[in-house]
Parts: C-alpha cells; sequence; structure tokens
C-alpha cells in the first residue's frame, strides 16, 4: 500500500498536514477540537511504488461567514485557471500572473512564501512554482515534467510567519488562508491532473 510522504518528513511528526483558520501550510495535527466557522485544510502526499503524489483541499465546519466561503471558491477556482494554462510550451512563471488576478479581484492576496514543486521520485525537485505575479521561475512545460500547483490565498496580507513548532506558517495578520492543490503530468498535447476527483468523490460544498 501506500506510504504518508510527510511523516518524518525532515522532522515533520505526523502523517498529513492540517491548517485551521489563519494557517497557511504545514499545519500539525494536534488535539484541538474543530470548531462551528472553521476552516481547515488538509493536504495529503502519499508515496506507492516509489512515486510520489500531493494534493490538498480546504473544508468548511458547519456554518462560516461568506467572506470564508468567498476566499475558498476563489482559491479553488483560481488553482483551476493555473491548471487549464498548462501545456507545453507554457512558461511556469505565468502561472503567477493569472492566479493573482483572480484571487485579486475578489480582494484577497497570494502568500508568496511557498510555491509549487516538481515532485516524482522526489518528495520536492525542480521547478519551483511561485503563485505570485512578476515571479522569477525558470523553465516551460514540456511532456513529462511532473508537478503541484498549490495557492495559498490570503484574506489580507499576503505576509506570513511561523509558529516555534519549526513548520506551521500563519499569516501575520491572523487573517484566514486557504489552499489548493492537485499534481500534473504534461503531455503532448496538454495535462492529466493526476490527483483529480473521480465520479465517486463526494461534490465540493458550493456544487451542492
Amino acid at each position: 500500500g501506500a506510504y504518508p510522504a510527510p511523516l518524518h518528513y525532515h522532522n515533520f511528526p505526523k502523517s498529513v498536514c492540517t491548517s485551521v483558520n489563519e494557517v497557511v501550510c504545514h499545519g500539525i495535527p494536534d488535539l484541538r477540537e474543530l470548531q462551528e466557522g472553521d476552516i481547515v485544510n488538509v493536504d495529503v502526499s502519499a508515496i506507492l511504488d516509489g512515486w510520489h503524489s500531493d494534493l490538498n483541499e480546504t473544508f468548511i465546519v458547519g456554518e462560516v461567514s461568506d467572506e470564508k466561503k468567498a476566499l475558498i471558491k476563489a482559491t479553488h477556482d483560481s488553482l483551476w485557471k493555473a491548471i487549464d494554462m498548462c501545456k507545453p510550451g507554457t512558461f511556469y512563471r505565468d502561472l503567477g500572473a493569472v492566479i493573482t488576478k483572480h484571487v485579486q479581484t475578489h480582494g484577497f492576496s497570494v502568500d508568496k512564501t511557498y510555491c509549487g514543486h516538481g515532485i516524482g521520485e522526489y518528495f520536492h525537485c525542480a521547478p519551483n512554482i511561485p503563485h505570485y505575479a512578476g515571479n522569477k521561475a525558470k523553465y516551460t512545460m514540456k511532456p513529462g515534467h511532473c508537478f503541484t500547483i498549490e495557492p495559498m490565498i490570503n484574506m489580507g496580507s499576503w505576509k506570513d510567519t511561523h509558529w516555534p513548532d519549526g513548520w506551521t506558517a500563519v499569516t501575520k495578520d491572523g487573517k484566514p488562508s486557504a489552499q489548493f492543490e492537485h499534481t500534473m503530468l504534461v503531455n503532448e498535447t496538454g495535462v492529466e491532473v493526476l490527483t483529480g476527483r473521480l465520479p465517486t468523490s463526494p461534490r465540493l460544498w458550493w456544487e451542492k
């Protein structure tokens, strides 16, 4: 079977990342119970037969504010706008512009510290794929390239800081952050979303 890629990766202590409310990414699961109105991102990464995959989604807990819902929906849609650009010849640096343009129209900001990445036999490898406009990412997409896109979108400022555990990244202003992620494989004509939803997958809350 598959093995959880985060477990003991650079001493990360758990098998998944759970990022609640103002946590941008790399939240460590703990004994805190989720509360009505929370949003929580669950980041699942697996190793199977020597190959890595990486996926995350942000969920709502009970009734949440309209502003949090708008943040989650804008984050999801910005990811798919970037995925729609993926094909041979696309510059990796151009993904950040389409993500930034979409979320800024909703009044949100793109975290600039963390980025998508190459993935395959290694959990993280080249290329680095920033999600913000004006980045200097190298390379163009070619058939066989496998990578993640995983925009972290903040309700307030893009700036982040860390908790003392050395892993948990949080928004500097304490406002909520949301994230969605897929793993992609570029083919001859476009891209295959390796972590895409199945026909049997639960619907997203705005699709119900």
